[in-house]
């Protein structure tokens, strides 16, 4: 397996789910759209036909917005699900990666905190030096849940993972496609 940043982080993460996307866009252009993602950011995007099904108000945004950009290490950007929970800005190197970090609590309050890296990794996707180069975005969710991950963690939280990372590589691509 490809070593990617924040792999150092949670060592003996169970499971480890990789996703791989392919945008037509260099990674200059690409980098702008990921860094403004997330809840009460510019959203998780989803395709237009995907998300006709969502609320107006929660539906994610379809141009770059400067406020969003600037993410710093140590910065938070709130995510779904219970609680409150966030990502944590491990690292930032534009346009090149950014790595979160989260740590969320378990309902039953004796088992040991999810502890979780979500690596978002950009590179040239075509020859050195073209203009019209395409972008290999790698995304890499790394899991600590305290003990080994089970069927259910791996291959229903694999399943889940795939489904949203491909709509929002669909939403993505769209947004990438209208700003030509």
């Amino acid at each position: 397996m490809t070593r990617l940043p924040g792999d150092d982080v949670i060592p003996g993460a169970d499971p480890v789910m990789d996703r791989h996307l392919h945008l037509d866009a260099p990674p200059g252009r690409v980098w702008p759209w990921v860094e403004q993602l997330g809840k009460g950011r510019a959203g998780w995007y989803l395709p237009r036909s995907v998300e006709r099904f969502v609320p107006p108000a929660r539906r994610a945004v379809r141009h770059v917005d400067e406020r969003l950009l600037g993410l710093r290490v140590g910065d938070r950007v709130p995510d779904w699900g219970p609680g409150d929970p966030t990502f944590e800005v491990l690292e930032i190197e534009p346009p090149t990666h950014l790595v979160y970090w989260s740590e969320r609590p378990r309902r039953d309050r004796r088992r040991p905190p999810m502890r979780l890296t979500w690596a978002l990794v950009l590179c040239p996707d075509g020859p050195p030096g073209d203009p019209g180069a395409t972008t290999h975005l790698h995304l890499r969710l790394r899991l600590d849940l305290g003990k080994p991950a089970g069927p259910l963690a791996t291959y229903g939280g694999g399943a889940m993972d795939a489904a949203t990372v491909g709509l929002l590589g669909r939403g993505l691509a769209e947004r990438l496609a209208a700003g030509r």
